[in-house]
């Protein structure tokens, strides 16, 4: 007879599933995985460290059998119909108080109806996000878990002993009610998405406009990554310019086709953005610069029609190298500032109670956009937990003031060139934007009534108003 003597279960041993299932077992946890194919799970325990418990099992049945109580069950499968197939497999196995989480990226509106449709059955469901790639799954990733307190405490001491550790500080902590952990997950990666998208803008005017190569281009960004702009994404970025193709014998950057695929969480984090409403115009640009990518055939054919032609630097070298460096640094931040606002708005208007303080805090390691930024972030909400923007907080204020200057000469630099920036741009009129007293918008209001009767406010008295025109 099988005894309850697992701590853990995985249902989906894919790369992520299996590393972070020989995470929990590297930190003294029993665990146990599942996986349609049948080879991922006989060969699970190939890949365990020495002295561990790790066990796969060819049948779901097997798995909760062999799980104590309550069981902890989670998923890492595809997100979509494949997780609610799982949930209808697993409904008949499991009992009253089990916990069955959702480690993929999930839709958070998916992800609410689930907590819904479990909660009639008193099955506790956790929607989680976890960032850092395959690496960061088997050594430590930061780890969003979200809805149901009491699970999250029956969660957290695996989750604390498995997650990334800054300062001996877990990169996990509980993100609020409901489906808060994917919501969180969720615009985390559209941050991702900008981030991602400034850092290419930035390539490009190295590398089309200034004309330096691959050697060069991973000295620049090393250099970055080594002062105050440290983050993962610099990392990886100034390695990625050494990298031979072993195919041609060439960088295997200038061998990858510059057409960018996405998994829709950028545009997840748009589109709900608009729903609430928030502006998070770098984050938007970003998904539009990805889908525009995937036009490969008409843009060189537009680019025969047109022909471009890229406006060389050949002068002042030194200081333009400064400039984008202190120019990327702003926009970084401003990539933050909307992601973070958004957390703010959707926090109250979706009822989650996400704790922003611990957001930037467990993003500081392990997470693909931690960045020495996070420090800042940290300090600035644990001082002002209530903060509806980044932007407001006075240390961050006098950092971007003396930024700012040099991501407006960049972007000028960029128009000029013909080196398209619409990334490094939209931060900048979003900077532009928020710090107006008055905006034009007085005169659309007056668009609209004029075409539409919509009305309009005045500002020397209360009410609604239609004029005439």
């Amino acid at each position: 007879m099988e005894t309850s003597s697992f701590d853990f279960g995985m249902i989906g041993l894919g790369v992520m599933g299996r590393n972070l299932l020989l995470n929990m077992a590297d930190h003294g946890f029993s665990v146990i995985g599942f996986d349609k194919d049948l080879s991922k799970a006989t060969s699970l325990e190939s890949f365990a460290s020495p002295g561990t418990t790790v066990k796969g099992v060819s049948t779901l049945s097997e798995m909760v059998k062999q799980l104590k109580r309550p069981r902890k069950i989670m998923m890492l499968v595809p997100a979509g119909p494949i997780v609610d197939y799982v949930i209808n497999d697993l409904l008949p196995l499991v009992e009253e108080n089990d916990i069955i989480i959702d480690g993929g990226n999930s839709h958070y509106t998916d992800t609410l109806n689930r907590i819904k449709f479990l909660e009639d059955k008193k099955i506790h469901f956790v929607g989680m996000g976890v960032s850092g790639g395959e690496h960061g799954a088997r050594t430590g990733p930061s780890i969003m878990p979200g809805g149901d307190v009491e699970a999250w405490k029956e969660l957290k001491q695996i989750l604390e002993a498995i997650s990334a550790k800054v300062n001996n500080e877990p990169c996990v902590a509980y993100m609020g009610k409901n489906a808060a952990g994917h919501y969180v997950k969720m615009v985390h990666n559209g941050i991702e998405y900008a981030i991602m998208q400034l850092i290419s803008e930035v390539y490009d005017v190295l590398k089309r406009s200034m004309g330096l190569n691959n050697d060069e281009l991973h000295e620049v960004f090393k250099k970055w990554n080594e002062g105050e702009m440290n983050s993962f994404l610099l990392e990886i970025t100034s390695g990625i310019f050494l990298k031979k193709d072993d195919q041609s014998n060439k960088r295997l950057v200038d061998m990858i086709l510059d057409k960018a695929g996405s998994k829709g969480t950028g545009k997840w984090t748009s589109q709900d953005a608009m729903n609430l409403p928030v502006p998070v115009p770098t984050i938007d640009m970003a998904v539009a610069m990805r889908d525009i990518s995937v036009y490969k055939d008409e843009r060189v054919n537009a680019s025969t029609l047109y022909n471009p032609k890229i406006k060389p630097i050949t002068k002042n070298k030194e200081k333009i190298l400064q400039q984008l460096h202190d120019g990327l640094y702003a926009a970084t931040i401003l990539c933050y500032a909307q992601g973070l606002a958004m957390l703010h708005k959707a926090s109250s208007e979706l009822n989650m109670d996400i704790s922003l303080k611990d957001v930037v805090r467990i993003w500081r390691g392990g997470c693909i956009i931690r960045s020495s930024l996070l420090e800042m972030f940290t300090t600035a909400f644990k001082k002002n937990s209530q903060l509806p923007n980044i932007l407001l907080n006075k240390k961050v204020a006098s950092l971007i003031k003396k930024k700012i200057p040099a991501l407006r000469k960049i972007v000028s630099l960029s128009t000029a060139s013909r080196i398209p920036a619409a990334g490094l741009a939209s931060a900048l009129s979003y900077f532009d934007a928020y710090c107006s007293e008055n905006l034009p918008t007085n005169l659309i209001q007056a668009q609209r009534d004029y075409f539409g009767a919509h009305t309009y406010q005045r500002i020397d008295q209360e009410g609604n108003f239609h004029t005439e025109w």
